[in-house]
């Protein structure tokens, strides 16, 4: 799709923060134009069972996601298919190129590209993702009610995480490739005293073991990394908490960042250091990163975008009739 798309409002990003934010945005008749990005949907399209999304006891994140896409739609809100390469925040209109060879010129931006859990990069991780392997334990933890869980990682996702699953696990065993852990000490006390929790020091993760019809893990294969030493554990489930990265290439190096490339809002906004530019769920959110949070804010970047455009639709008649009244 080439061309040029004029908007008041694009929203870049689909997950739950950029739906709700072209729901709020449409609702104002804003007319909002929303790019999907390389993930429709986002992480919830790799989730299976969701249980904690107000309104429904369980449902499909892929479904959840294509509701969402719906909604927005039926709201008004036009949905393109397309991957932004380049945004030039420089002066407005603003100004993003999508990789189909669109332009897309803009009033305001609303940033909504998510964040991403970081993998291990191994072939069994992918194959059971979704299906015993995960990167979320407070969307997942809960189905693993009385099983072992293995989680792997050394600092402060990888302990919060251990001690959120001892909740539902009977034993998680901790799977770090050093001897101490990086976490505060905080968190470390608590792990320490838990008896649910087991560490396994100087080990990586080899490979997850499951079955194939239907998938499932069944357990993984660790390796010391002083002896070489492999070692099978039994286990259900399998949590990569080696941290998440902020999808912030696009503007890293244009808008304030922090905590590793989150971007920076004002507090209690969604504004950036950018007027006219506003980012919502993921990308911003280093702390909760929960889909509902997500949504809030997608809420809020649109009720903050409507304001911005009409102060500066106020400003702007008053500066020509000024402009106007100005001798020659």
């Amino acid at each position: 799709m080439s061309g040029t798309h004029h908007t008041r409002v694009l929203i870049i990003g689909s997950g739950p923060a950029g739906y709700t934010a072209a729901v709020y945005a449409s609702r104002a008749m804003l007319k909002p134009i929303l790019v999907q990005g390389m993930e429709p949907g986002g992480q919830l399209t790799t989730t299976t069972e969701v249980e904690n999304w107000p309104g429904h006891t369980e449902i499909q994140g892929p479904e959840l996601m294509v509701n969402m896409e719906t909604h927005a739609k039926a709201m008004g809100a036009e949905i393109i298919t397309d991957i932004i390469t380049d945004l030039d925040l420089s002066k407005r209109p603003f100004v993003a190129k999508g990789d189909s060879g669109a332009t897309y010129e803009a009033e305001a931006v609303i940033l909504a590209t998510g964040a991403r859990a970081k993998w291990l990069g191994l072939p069994t991780e992918e194959k059971y993702k979704g299906f015993g392997v995960s990167a979320c334990a407070t969307c997942d933890g809960f189905f693993y009610r009385g099983q072992e869980i293995i989680v792997v990682g050394g600092g402060n996702t990888a302990v919060e995480e251990a001690l959120f699953l001892t909740n539902f696990a009977s034993k998680v065993t901790v799977i770090h490739r050093r001897d101490e852990f990086r976490a505060e000490k905080i968190l470390i006390d608590r792990a320490e005293k838990n008896p649910k929790i087991e560490v396994m020091w100087d080990h990586v993760l080899e490979e997850v073991v499951g079955t194939d019809m239907p998938l499932g893990v069944e357990g993984v294969k660790v390796k010391n990394v002083k002896t070489g030493e492999v070692t099978e554990l039994s286990a259900k489930g399998v949590f990569i908490a080696i941290g998440h990265a902020p999808a912030s290439e696009l503007v890293k190096d244009v808008l304030e960042t922090h905590n590793g490339g989150y971007v920076k809002v004002e507090p209690g906004t969604t504004r950036t250091s950018i007027p006219g530019v506003f980012a919502a769920g993921d990308l911003t959110d280093h702390v909760y990163r929960q889909a509902v949070t997500s949504a809030g804010m997608g809420c809020m970047a649109a009720l903050d975008a409507e304001k911005f455009l009409a102060e500066h639709e106020e400003a702007e008649p008053a500066a020509a009739v000024d402009a106007e009244k100005a001798p020659v």
